[in-house]
């Protein structure tokens, strides 16, 4: 049960790293490329789709099982400590950034009725949420990437 365990968290470590690095290397050079009204519905739009049932299974998903893996690690000590770190991190810098950066951030865009504001505020607001927003994926996403190599490197630490 314990190696099932782990698969799973591997698995869903690397899929919401994935999602994140993905979205770095595709979406964001993207949106730095349309218009300001156009990347603000655009990013409108993603927030509400993102809130489904597949991202949250990953990215809580992801969670969860690092806290089990970490737990029924506890007598393995070197591969415990890699999981406990891969959990650490995730937990603050992928789960806490996301929470408490990106979610925020979103919420105030989504309060905004676009079609309301002139060509200045509609600049003035992007180069805030894009600069901010963007600045939190970053950190999430190498938090995440690091979390699945120490989950990695922990596959191949004698026990």
């Amino acid at each position: 049960m314990k190696t099932i365990i782990f698969f799973i968290t591997v698995v869903l470590t690397a899929l919401s790293a994935g999602i994140f690095f993905a979205w770095s290397v595709s979406v964001i050079p993207g949106t730095k490329k349309i218009t300001d009204i156009t990347y603000l519905e655009t990013m409108q739009s993603i927030n509400k789709e993102i809130l489904n049932p597949v991202f949250f299974a990953v990215f809580f998903g992801s969670l969860v099982f690092l806290v089990i893996s970490t737990i029924t690690q506890f007598n393995h000590k070197p591969t415990f400590w890699l999981v406990l770190s891969a959990m650490l991190i995730y937990a603050v810098g992928t789960f806490g950034f996301t929470a408490f950066g990106n979610v925020p951030l979103n919420n105030e865009l989504d309060a905004l009725n676009l079609k309301e504001l002139n060509l200045s505020e509609l600049k003035s607001f992007r180069t805030y949420y894009e600069r901010y927003w963007n600045g939190f994926h970053t950190i999430r996403t190498l938090a995440g990437l690091v979390s699945f190599l120490l989950l990695l490197i922990s596959i191949f630490i004698k026990k």
